[in-house]
């Protein structure tokens, strides 16, 4: 099994991401997604319960206009608030070098669509299949500009 940091280590690292993205402006910390890297991007969707906006950092890869990425939270076994949070309300902001974009989520339909996404991220991540046996499903998530 590929090794994890600690959750602690891994939840610090990502607030830590979050607030370098906030404090530079979003000169730092966002990354554009390519052949052979994964993208970092800020998401911000609607909390289901408190209805405040939520902002976390995610990796993302492109697949034509749609930003893709995963529900794993760390691959921890509980699904991210982020997740949790668009399933209640798929609108959503998400901010890339790029700019700043209105999207929409939904999961991978399960067949042809989730596998061949699946697949492009194994490209990126050599890992992904082993860390993923530490969660009964991982949703795969596809942000499509509103």
């Amino acid at each position: 099994m590929a090794p994890l940091p600690p959750r602690p280590i891994i939840r610090l690292a990502w607030k830590t991401h979050r607030a370098l993205v906030r404090w530079s402006g979003g000169r730092f910390g966002l990354r554009s997604s390519s052949a052979n890297q994964e993208g970092l991007a800020q998401l911000t969707t609607t909390g289901r319960r408190s209805g405040q906006k939520r902002t976390v950092m995610i990796a993302y890869l492109m697949d034509g206009d749609d930003f893709v990425t995963m529900a794993m939270n760390g691959w921890d076994e509980a699904d991210p608030a982020w997740w949790l949070n668009m399933q209640a309300n798929p609108t959503a902001e998400l901010i890339t070098p790029d700019g700043t974009i209105t999207v929409v989520g939904r999961a991978a339909n399960a067949g042809d669509e989730h596998d061949r996404l699946w697949n492009a991220w194994r490209d990126l991540d050599k890992f992904v299949d082993q860390h993923s046996h530490r969660r009964n499903h991982t949703p795969v998530v596809i942000l499509s500009p509103a």
